[in-house]
């Protein structure tokens, strides 16, 4: 069957798409007995659970016919529209009002939208391509199926900086960036996936001000970050700008699966979101827009943040470095990245022994699962081997699982390790 350009992009997994497919397939005849490090999915964290069950029963008993069993506007759920407008405004003096949300089906969704909205071909016909661009990369790899357009996501590679002790950090490559004349659109997750670094000041206002220059937006995903869940500090507030769309998920504060995200804008970014969400998906999901919206006009939702979600995160990212600097070998040149937040540990190993796909296949042969780092660079990794393969020499290990898990695999890794470049 001949598909279509489009069809043929958006036909075609991503390399990170095939490996969770991998991890699927190979942990449904017996998951207890793998050990899942690769995981993208938030702790299931026993009263986070209980709050959202009791938020959802109250939604239940009170709004499903109202919600579940009507169609609803495209923007959002009026309830949850308010909520939003309510809350922001309170909390960070914002002024904005219903115009400036948009309500959607998951992050991915909001973030793919704008990818089709602002990047691609332009207009007129034939003026070349806008793409979006990642001014950090690595970045969340489900980024890199965004554009439906072959080429539609490029990255600026990030310069790993060593630290004291066994840490490194990334730095922007601002000339680099500077340099693309091409931009469409700017996406970054703050803090990261897959590294948990966040912005600072200095680095949010040139990225602000390269977009005013350029007059394309940045859309800055808090996935992890604040108000919610606030997996870790974050070193500056979502900021209100001419040229920045903020967009928020209820996924990693324990709502994965229900699908429900919000994004906050300019009206000129914002309307021509909701056109496009009403001409593909009509809405979010309603009965858990109320449910979202109990959370955040009662401040359940931040009490969750605040005495559950961030302390839980906070102990197993100590808990996490603690192992590995006990664990990993000594002699074998490995850091750490600093995370100020996020679920995961990434990890860079500067020895041209290692490659991540090959740590990849050694530790699925003793039912281990981490994620190799070259999904998490948009260009091709295989022309970047040799000295200085950055993109092939790192690997991702989740923090969600429970703790005796994560020691177990955690010692697996450090073991093959030794086997793949020596150390003691």
């Amino acid at each position: 069957m001949p598909l279509s350009l489009i069809g043929s992009k958006m036909a075609t997994l991503s390399g990170l798409r095939n490996i969770m497919e991998d991890i699927a397939v190979s942990t449904a005849s017996g998951p207890e007995d793998w050990m899942n490090l690769g995981i993208g999915n938030p702790a299931l964290i026993p009263p986070a659970i209980a709050e959202w069950q009791s938020l959802t029963e109250q939604a239940l008993a009170g709004d499903f016919a109202s919600v579940s069993c009507l169609y609803g506007p495209s923007r959002g759920a009026p309830v949850l529209v308010r909520a939003i407008t309510d809350y922001f405004n309170d909390r960070y003096g914002w002024g904005i009002s219903p115009a400036n949300v948009v309500v959607g089906p998951g992050s991915q969704m909001l973030c793919f939208i704008a990818a089709a909205l602002f990047s691609g071909p332009g207009e007129p016909q034939g003026s070349g391509l806008r793409k979006v661009v990642l001014p950090l990369a690595p970045d969340y790899t489900g980024y890199q199926g965004l554009s439906m357009h072959p080429g539609g996501i490029t990255g600026v590679p990030a310069r790993p900086v060593a630290q004291e002790g066994r840490f490194f950090r990334y730095s922007f490559d601002f000339p680099a960036l500077e340099g693309l004349d091409d931009i469409g659109m700017m996406l970054l997750s703050s803090p990261g996936n897959p590294t948990g670094r966040t912005i600072d000041t200095a680095e949010l206002e040139f990225l602000t001000d390269l977009a005013a220059r350029r007059d394309v937006p940045l859309l800055l995903d808090h996935a992890y970050g604040e108000p919610f869940p606030q997996i870790g500090a974050t070193q500056v507030a979502p900021p209100w700008h001419e040229h920045v769309i903020n967009c928020f998920t209820l996924s990693k504060a324990g709502l994965p699966g229900e699908r429900v995200a919000f994004a906050i804008g300019p009206e000129r970014y914002i309307g021509p979101m909701v056109s496009f969400l009403a001409n593909s998906a009509l809405h979010a999901p309603q009965l858990a827009q109320t449910v979202v919206a109990r959370s955040l006009s009662t401040g359940r939702l931040d009490a969750l943040v605040s005495e559950v979600i961030s302390p839980f995160y906070r102990e197993r990212r100590l808990t996490a470095e603690k192992m590995f600097l006990e664990l990993m070998p000594d002699g074998l040149d490995w850091r750490m990245h600093s995370g100020d937040g996020g679920m995961f540990c990434w990890f860079w190993i500067n020895d041209s022994r290692f490659d991540d796909m090959e740590l990849y296949e050694r530790l699925k042969r003793k039912k281990v699962f981490i994620v190799p780092g070259r999904h998490f660079f948009v260009d091709d990794p295989a022309a970047a081997r040799g000295p200085g393969a950055h993109r092939t020499r790192c690997f991702r290990v989740s923090l969600s699982p429970d703790p005796s898990v994560l020691a177990r695999g955690g010692a697996l890794i450090a073991e093959t390790l030794r086997e793949m470049c020596g150390g003691n």
